[in-house]
């Protein structure tokens, strides 16, 4: 199983089908600081999307990245991402985070490697060795200073440079940008029309019925939809996600995270 949502890893079939994210290891720059260089790429083009020296891996300045790339590059269909902060919760429901409800409040799904196998994110890895070698070594004696190095070193990486992968053509010769482009507010979330809606709570919980049922702080403030799969049983849904079910007779909330079909392939009435 790969991450909350999906069985197995999606392969594109075309830019924007499935954007790669990860943090290439810190190190510290000349004058003290850490620099963490947040990187994006199109896993279809091998584009890199973004370079940013990051001072940490809080998810606020991550996400202030990816607003800026949804911006100019558009939505992807998937990210895929490893298993640590911010793009996954440990512990949480699924794995999920605040960063990736964001993704799927925008239509995106979700998708994480299996732990301790980066091979599965192999492209992004050698990526990021070669950024290693050619854009922080020595590293530079400030921020503005390394990111300059970053911004040439990604331009040099997308327009010049031939990949083995493209038939020795540079990444910007097969990118487009993505037509789904980032709203200005975030739409709702569709559910079936015999779901009831139930807003999570400051402290992750529901009110079903006479119960409160926990199911994860990265959730709070959004709807969730609760539909009756059986007596006394209800399935409980984010959006296109299945959260688990919740049996009266048990008083108790299982989890089975997993991806349903699109409403429009699904019986709703």
């Amino acid at each position: 199983m790969h991450g909350c949502a999906t069985s197995q890893l999606t392969p594109p079939a075309a830019p924007n089908d499935v954007w790669t994210v990860d943090f290439k290891g810190e190190f510290r720059l000349q004058y003290g600081p850490y620099c963490y260089p947040l990187t994006i790429a199109d896993l279809y083009s091998r584009y890199v999307l973004t370079v940013t020296g990051l001072d940490g891996t809080a998810g606020a300045p991550a996400a202030a990245i990816f607003r800026r790339s949804f911006a100019e590059f558009g939505l992807p269909l998937v990210i895929r991402s490893d298993n640590g902060g911010p793009f996954a919760s440990p512990g949480a429901l699924g794995g999920l985070s605040v960063l990736s409800v964001w993704w799927i409040r925008l239509g995106i799904r979700p998708e994480r490697i299996d732990k301790g196998v980066p091979q599965q994110n192999g492209a992004h890895e050698r990526m990021h060795r070669t950024l290693k070698a050619e854009a922080t070594r020595p590293p530079s004696a400030s921020f503005p200073a390394q990111q300059a190095r970053f911004d040439a070193w990604r331009h040099t990486f997308n327009e010049r440079r031939p990949h083995e992968a493209l038939h020795n053509t540079p990444p910007a010769s097969h990118y487009t940008a993505s037509p789904r482009t980032l709203p200005r507010r975030l739409p709702s979330l569709e559910y079936p029309l015999d779901a009831e809606l139930r807003r999570v709570t400051s402290s992750g919980r529901i009110s079903w019925r006479t119960e409160g049922i926990f199911l994860s702080e990265v959730l709070k403030g959004e709807y969730v939809g609760v539909r009756e799969i059986a007596e006394d049983e209800w399935t409980i849904t984010f959006g296109p996600l299945t959260l688990g079910t919740y049996s009266r007779a048990l008083l108790a909330f299982v989890p089975h995270v997993a991806w349903t079909p699109a409403l429009s392939e699904r019986d709703v009435t």
